[in-house]
């Protein structure tokens, strides 16, 4: 039997969500190593200095350590939904709308979720600062059902964690707001059965475990 890749990956972690929501998509199958990041493997630390998921350990011991080279890595092995291939702009312009997520958004996800990190009394300056990118997602979403187009691209599955998080905070504030396209599409996001096999639960690895495999097959739990 070939050897699969490692994931090394946290269910709730946005980043790691990217990794199996492209690796599903490709139907590539992986052994998959839930992590408590506050009791983080020996391995884990040992496949990449950076210690933080997700990690992608290849068959030939190659690792890949970003979340979106790993859905790269997935998506140009196999692409059947095209991901890779908006219906609206090209993969340029996907990867610029994920970088200023990664880049401009995520710091204030971080800044609305944990203020008192931040020095910050609550969340709501950071919320405000993040309100207009949000308010971009609605106008593409206005215009149509996906991100990019019409039909759901790898900007959609990179971005969806992070609103997922954003909608969370506060999840009655967020369904009052003028964003009715970003809440459907948030919404039938989480409804999918691509989101069902992705947060499946896992307990934590332990190195003495049998492997656990992780795929398009595996049953949602």
């Amino acid at each position: 039997m070939t050897p699969l890749p490692v994931l090394y990956s946290f269910r709730r972690c946005p980043y790691a969500m990217r990794a199996r929501l492209a690796l599903l998509a490709a139907g590539q199958a992986c052994e998959l190593r839930e992590v408590v990041l506050r009791d983080k493997p020996q391995a884990l630390r040992k496949a990449s200095p950076k210690a933080t998921v997700p990690v992608l350990v290849l068959p030939g011991g190659a690792v890949i350590d970003q979340s979106l080279d790993i859905m790269r890595w997935a998506l140009e092995r196999a692409d059947p939904a095209g991901w890779l291939a908006p219906s609206q702009g090209n993969l340029a312009a996907m990867l610029a709308l994920v970088a200023e997520n990664d880049t401009g958004f995520k710091p204030l996800l971080d800044g609305y979720k944990y203020p008192q990190r931040h020095g910050a009394p609550d969340g709501t300056a950071a919320r405000a600062q993040a309100g207009p990118f949000i308010d971009g997602l609605e106008q593409r979403l206005q215009a149509a059902p996906f991100l990019c187009g019409d039909h759901a691209s790898l900007a959609d599955m990179a971005l969806a964690p992070f609103v997922r998080q954003f909608a969370g905070v506060d999840p009655a504030w967020f369904a009052a707001q003028p964003w009715p396209a970003l809440q459907r599409w948030l919404a039938a996001w989480q409804e999918s059965d691509l989101f069902a096999q992705a947060m499946q639960r896992f307990a934590p690895w332990r190195p003495e475990d049998a492997p656990l495999v992780f795929g398009p097959d595996s049953a949602a739990g």
